[in-house]
């Protein structure tokens, strides 16, 4: 027996019997979904440009708009200058427009006399003369300081003008024998043509300048005034001043003289009817106070009615009526009025545009024409006339 067997053998540890470790069940991970990377910060100085970009573009967004506003309120206060001035030339404008007319009207007023006309004469010279003060105060916009300067010089024209006749009629009044009315009608007429070269310098020098600068200026909606003072060139004539001055009764014509200023002068007035005629397509028919005249009637049908100043005055403001009666009932009246007509000078007056009613045609008809009493005037059975008339078609 070896001495090894009697050793005692030594199990320590007892091993349990090995198992398998069960397997982990694997879990399914769904896929992540891709983020989109975050931008990684920017380089170092590109947040400073862009500050300075988006300043830069606020402040040019800003000038820009503040450009426009100052050129709005500039052209704002352009048409507000503008059309300030002009509302203050428009009434001195329009005053001395008026004092024009008035002079015209009273140059042809029946009832004209010396001392009323002087004493008008003076009056308006005196209101002349404070439009050109009122105009002196006016401040025009600085490119229209040249065209105002000739609103004075046309304020000042009509003044000097207006007193200038005044002057001449007080002078021919005062001379021992009264003058011949040619030659202080030539004296009225100098004086008067510086009422008709107001209304150039008006017009040439001040309305059409300053228009032209409106429109330049860019100026829209301002109308610049105008102001005519002599609206018929006629009145201021020396042929018609020469009327004028004969009316008053202060001149001598061909040996008549005169007395007084006032209403007619004394001596021989009056009018006298020389004739009448219709007149159809080139032809002419005298009508007759004795025997019926057959008129043909057509859209161009006129009658004519010619007088004369059968006194040794001249006259103004005649009026001239003819009238249609049919069955005795009035179918056409019309009245028209000459200005003026010189002694021994004949005047035709002629009525066109005839409303002739068809009643009218295959009856007897009348036609009275009649001159109106001038002032002064006593003989007037030489006036009018009556003429028996049969109206007809006129063949087309």
């Amino acid at each position: 027996m070896s001495g090894y067997d009697d050793e005692p053998a030594f199990d320590f540890f007892e091993e349990p019997p090995t198992r398998e470790m069960p397997q982990r069940s694997r879990r399914r991970t769904r896929p992540q979904e891709r983020r989109p990377r975050r931008p990684g910060p920017p380089p170092p100085g590109a947040v400073g440009l862009a500050r300075l970009a988006g300043l830069l573009a606020l402040g040019i967004a800003i000038v820009v708009g503040l450009v426009f506003w100052v050129g709005s309120c500039q052209g704002q206060t352009k048409h507000d200058e503008y059309s300030s001035y002009l509302g203050k030339v428009m009434p001195l404008a329009q005053s001395s427009a008026s004092i024009g007319t008035a002079f015209a009207n009273e140059l042809g007023a029946r009832s004209l006399s010396l001392p009323d006309l002087e004493t008008k004469l003076e009056g308006w010279a005196r209101q002349e003369q404070l439009d050109y003060a009122a105009a002196q105060r006016i401040q025009p916009p600085g490119p229209l300081q040249t065209a105002h300067a000739q609103v004075l010089d046309a304020f000042q024209l009509r003044a000097l003008g207006l007193a200038g006749l005044a002057n001449t009629l007080q002078q021919a009044k005062t001379q021992s024998s009264p003058p011949p009315a040619g030659t202080v009608a030539n004296e009225l007429a100098a004086q008067a043509q510086l009422l008709s070269s107001s209304d150039i310098v008006w017009t040439e020098l001040f309305r059409l300048p300053a228009t032209e600068t409106l429109s330049r200026e860019g100026v829209t909606g301002v109308i610049v005034p105008a102001s005519r003072f002599v609206t018929d060139p006629g009145k201021i004539a020396a042929t018609y001043l020469a009327i004028v001055y004969e009316r008053l009764g202060s001149g001598t014509s061909g040996g008549s003289g005169g007395g007084g200023g006032g209403g007619a002068a004394k001596g021989l007035h009056g009018s006298a009817l020389l004739g009448t005629a219709a007149v159809e397509a080139g032809k002419t028919t005298t009508l007759s106070e004795t025997a019926p005249t057959t008129i043909a009637v057509s859209a161009g049908l006129v009658i004519n009615v010619t007088f004369e100043d059968s006194g040794t005055f001249p006259e103004v403001k005649i009026p001239v009526t003819l009238d249609v009666v049919v069955s005795g009932q009035n179918v056409y009246s019309k009245t028209q009025t000459v200005d003026s007509i010189l002694p021994k000078q004949q005047q035709t007056v002629s009525f066109s545009s005839l409303q002739v009613p068809p009643k009218a045609f295959g009856h007897s008809a009348k036609i009275t024409v009649q001159i109106g009493k001038v002032p002064g005037e006593v003989r007037l059975d030489n006036n009018s006339a009556t003429y028996q008339v049969f109206f007809s078609l006129a063949p087309s």
